[in-house]
């Protein structure tokens, strides 16, 4: 029946991440560093507030914005942790997860002609979501060396005319790398003297451990030019409930929300509830997982540079994105044959853009008795190939 399948839908390639642990699940005993999930539960006070609702018949439809109270707590929030200003009204959007943001960005500012700056590795629906709205993709590379920060050199060299979007997702997954306010600084001037629209994906900002996070919008000139993507999956361990958000200059906004009304609707009352709840009192909470999630991070970079892989420190996110090049192994090659002889699961570097190659990401986002053991295991896997 793929006759019947529209040619961007049939040539759609599968999630890389996906892919890989559909295999996983068919086996037994796998220990798995793969998954971007948290392993903590929602804090108690925001499940409570879910549940409240539901108790009280709270099971309506809100508007397609999303609950103006809401709204109104991100507005603040925003303001006190990044210093962006957007008006509740017609500046924020919230939407099923992040991930419905990026959706909803790639079709509200592309179209088929135009091109999609991407910087790579990078989370793997960026691309997918261009493709879908008729766009070109130009993987805009990021080094080790480098920190894995995108330097404008490469911007320059990537750079099309028919460019009209940049994304830039800091802190990074899979690379866990940041973005200082120094370093942004020479990409928003590119940014400006290009004429581009930025789709900043900040969904780990509050999972920074070298220092206070930088909103790309916060930078001079760059609001009104970037669309400022956050959720609560990662920050407050909400993957489940899908709940996400988008702040930006009002036009934007009001196109992806006429979208997004004939798409989704609005986000789910229960989720917008909850996620309302966590803004007003799951800050503790929030800091005591990202606490927990350094304490592993440290624990993981030491036990790669232990057994002789080169390991950037991930100063954001809970991923890291060591280098199995000693191996002699590509990426795919090393995740196939560490799953099948030491049942570890990791996700080929490859999966987040060409750039990936000769990495793994790891997720820290695991108890630490599974991280250890996953090291133990990997170790007596990297030393058989290393010499």
């Amino acid at each position: 029946m793929n006759q019947y399948l529209s040619p961007i839908a049939a040539n759609l390639p599968p999630s890389g991440i996906r892919k890989f642990f559909d295999l996983v699940s068919t086996m037994k005993n796998v220990i798995s560093l793969g998954v971007g999930e948290p392993d903590f539960v929602t804090p108690w006070t925001v499940r409570e507030s879910g549940i409240f609702s539901l108790e009280q018949g709270q099971t309506m439809y809100t508007s397609n914005s999303g609950l103006l109270e809401l709204r109104q707590a991100l507005s603040w929030n925003m303001e006190k942790k990044l210093g962006l200003e957007y008006n509740p009204n017609d500046e924020i959007l919230i939407t099923v997860g992040a991930s419905e943001a990026v959706d909803l960005a790639m079709r509200a500012l592309l179209g088929p002609g135009d091109a999609l700056l991407l910087t790579d590795p990078a989370y793997v629906s960026y691309g997918p979501c261009a493709t879908l709205a008729g766009a070109e993709v130009h993987y805009v590379p990021t080094r080790e060396e480098e920190d894995f920060r995108v330097r404008v050199e490469d911007l320059e060299r990537v750079y099309t005319p028919n460019a009209k979007v940049l994304v830039l997702s800091y802190p990074n997954n899979p690379t866990g790398a940041i973005m200082t306010w120094e370093d942004y600084q020479p990409i928003a001037k590119f940014v400006q003297d290009h004429d581009l629209i930025v789709v900043a994906d900040e969904i780990y900002s509050d999972l920074s451990y070298g220092g206070s996070h930088t909103a790309f919008a916060s930078l001079p000139n760059m609001r009104n030019r970037t669309l400022h993507i956050s959720g609560f999956s990662k920050s407050y361990a909400m993957t489940g409930w899908r709940i996400g958000y988008v702040a930006g200059h009002h036009d934007f906004i009001q196109a992806m929300t006429r979208i997004h009304q004939y798409t989704m609707l609005c986000a789910p009352i229960t989720a917008q509830l909850a996620a309302l709840e966590a803004v007003r009192s799951a800050e503790q909470a929030m800091q005591d997982m990202v606490a927990t999630y350094d304490r592993r991070r440290r624990l993981m970079v030491h036990g790669f540079r232990k057994m002789g892989l080169s390991c950037f420190e991930p100063l954001g996110a809970f991923y890291t994105f060591p280098s199995i090049k000693a191996t002699g192994l590509t990426s795919e090659e090393f995740a196939n044959e560490l799953l099948q002889e030491e049942k570890v699961a990791v996700v080929p570097g490859t999966a987040f853009g060409p750039s990936g190659e000769g990495h793994i990401r790891c997720s820290y986002a695991y108890s630490t008795e599974q991280i250890q053991e996953a090291l133990t295991r990997m170790e007596r896997f990297v030393s058989k190939r290393i010499k």
